[in-house]
């Protein structure tokens, strides 16, 4: 019988949840991990007690901030860290596995809260038409190891 390695179940588990966002622009889905064990989940979406944006503005998805951005939501990076923190769970030392890699005020809160691993599944940068990664080039600066998942999907129906 052939095990499937962490990495692939963590990714595989971000992508399923990924497919729980209301975002009209893009799913993503996280996972945060420690010493083989599961410490917290997220994906993008509003606050709670806020607005779905597929539902509230089914049409063109929720206003945008000044910057072009979602005005509401929280990105899947930073609910898995603020649902750890919120449940007095430490993030230090934990691996994030993701489905786009962070963008950079991502990072920045990923570097602040002491995680030393980041796996991505798709670029920010590919999807955004930009010339390099700038959250990854932070965090690859800093010292947060941050790699490019290179795994076998085989538990996933579809992948948004």
């Amino acid at each position: 019988m052939s095990r499937p390695a962490f990495d692939d179940i963590y990714m595989e588990l971000a992508v399923n949840l990924a497919k729980r966002s209301h975002c009209l622009k893009r799913h993503v889905g996280a996972v945060l991990a420690k010493d083989t064990r599961i410490i917290s989940i997220g994906y993008n979406g509003p606050p709670p007690g806020t607005h779905n944006c597929d539902e509230e503005w089914p049409e063109e998805g929720c206003p945008r901030d000044s910057k072009g951005g979602c005005s509401l939501a929280i990105h899947a990076e930073q609910n898995a860290i603020l649902y750890a923190v919120k449940n007095k769970t430490s993030v230090d030392g934990a691996t994030l596995y993701v489905t786009l890699s962070p963008c950079l005020a991502c990072s920045r809160i990923i570097f602040s809260m002491g995680i030393r691993k980041v796996i991505y599944l798709n670029s920010y940068a590919e999807f955004k038409g930009l010339a390099s990664d700038e959250g990854v080039d932070f965090l690859n600066k800093f010292g947060v190891e941050c790699l490019r998942y290179s795994g076998t999907l085989t538990n996933v129906t579809h992948m948004i």
